[in-house]
């Protein structure tokens, strides 16, 4: 019989590579010939492009070409498929690529670049999500800053769930507990930037070698850019250089690929370190606001949650947090009265990308500071008041799904035996498998 693997030490099976410096990774795959890419970007946080002149720019020695949103056979991308690929006639945040060029060195892109004449009408921004909101607010997208969610044949500003009768559980509480948690936005930084090497092979398939997550989400979302059929392309995922999320969305693959299907050439594209901290897909602030109904015995009677999503300038992966964060706010604990208003909102900030559980930690993050405030309502221990509220076996979540194979005592069960916490014999012998509350 193999030995268990668990709590014993391995060797990673790609560690050597890294250590040496032998991993290959999407930035380190070369081809002989290949172009530099070079974006343009928008210097305001919002702004209407009066014209643009790229005459002097495609006169430039090394100059294979440049391109704007005129050259893009399908301008829009992302799983909500709302982003620009190159900004059109607003722009939405600072950084967000205006022309891309492809020369011969890096050194005549960049001066080709300097050459693209770009006339802006700098606009009126708002960042604070709760500004947003406003009816005076400027706007960000033509739609309205509040994102809709399809309900049936409706369109909603907020996505409703709802439990049992909160009303009726507050007035069945002995406290209630108030709390407000912001999430700000966070960077992902990877020490790998974001690349993309593309060129056409003796198929005339187009290669990408790609910085990616999810090389086939991003095949599909590229057929629509480059308007080809999928046996037309081919994705090569190499090793990430980091990337905890931010490799689910396309920063490089769709002008990279373009370009090299234009010019014929081999294009590389990767971006510095400050494009990819101003303009990649970040992790978007959140507010939560949540009123328990709590019992002198720990018990909570009811819970009503607001959630916030600023989800930048574009949906991306926003609108997939929200309904996942919407499902999975109210924790692993069974709350016969519950209700949830979640809703998303537009600034002038990069979008909403994944990061590390995106949608999920961030709201666990909320309901655990506030079932400390409950317990210190009640006078009984943090640890005390999770058992009391924890989901068991054959549960419903406040979402309707019923929960099989649930381990939420026995794992409070282990974290208090690792942190040394003495628990009552009730809790020690309680077991997830217990039906009855």
């Amino acid at each position: 019989m193999a030995k268990n693997g668990v709590g014993a030490r391995k060797t990673k099976y790609d560690g050597y590579g890294h250590v040496t410096g032998k991993t290959i990774y999407a930035s380190d795959v070369k081809k002989a010939g290949a172009l530099i890419c070079k974006v343009l970007r928008c210097p305001y946080d919002k702004a209407r492009i009066l014209s643009i002149d790229t005459s002097e720019a495609k006169k430039m020695p090394g100059v294979f070409d440049v391109i704007t949103k005129d050259d893009v056979p399908y301008n829009r991308f992302a799983m909500v498929p709302d982003n620009h690929v190159l900004a059109e006639e607003i722009t939405r945040f600072r950084g967000q690529p205006v022309a891309a060029v492809a020369a011969a060195t890096k050194e005549q892109a960049l001066d080709a670049l300097a050459k693209i004449k770009v006339e802006y009408e700098e606009l009126p921004a708002v960042f604070d999500p709760e500004e947003a909101m406003k009816p005076d607010a400027p706007q960000v997208r033509p739609e309205g800053n509040i994102h809709m969610y399809q309900v049936g044949d409706e369109l909603k500003d907020t996505r409703i769930i709802r439990r049992g009768d909160i009303e009726k559980g507050f007035a069945e509480a002995d406290y209630i507990v108030e709390g407000r948690y912001k999430i700000p936005c966070i960077e992902h930084a990877p020490i790998e930037t974001c690349a993309s090497l593309a060129y056409m092979d003796e198929t005339g398939t187009l290669v990408i070698h790609s910085k990616t997550q999810g090389v086939y989400f991003v095949m599909g979302d590229m057929a629509n850019v480059w308007q080809l059929p999928m046996n037309k392309m081919k994705f090569v995922g190499n090793t990430l250089g980091g990337s905890f999320g931010s490799g689910n969305s396309v920063m490089t693959d769709h002008i990279a690929g373009l370009l090299a299907l234009r010019t014929g050439k081999p294009v590389s594209f990767q971006l510095t370190r400050k494009e990819e901290m101003m303009a990649s897909t970040i992790s978007t602030p959140w507010i939560f606001e949540i009123k328990d109904g709590v019992r002198k015995d720990g018990k909570i009677t009811a819970r009503y949650i607001h959630v916030l999503h600023d989800c930048g300038a574009f949906t991306e992966l926003g609108e997939y947090a929200s309904e996942k964060n919407a499902n999975l706010v109210a924790g692993a604990n069974y709350i016969e009265n519950l209700a949830v208003d979640s809703q998303m909102v537009y600034t002038n900030k990069p979008a909403s990308g994944s990061k590390r559980g995106f949608g999920v930690n961030v709201g666990q993050f909320a309901e655990q500071v506030q079932l400390n405030k409950d317990a210190e309502a009640c006078g009984i221990s943090p640890m005390e008041i999770r058992f009391i509220n924890a989901f068991h076996e054959g549960d419903h979540t406040h979402a309707g799904d019923v929960l099989r194979a649930v381990s939420t005592v026995e794992t409070l069960q282990g974290v208090a035996k690792m942190a040394d916490e003495k628990l009552d014999d009730k809790y020690l012998e309680m077991s997830s498998r217990e039906v009855a509350k």
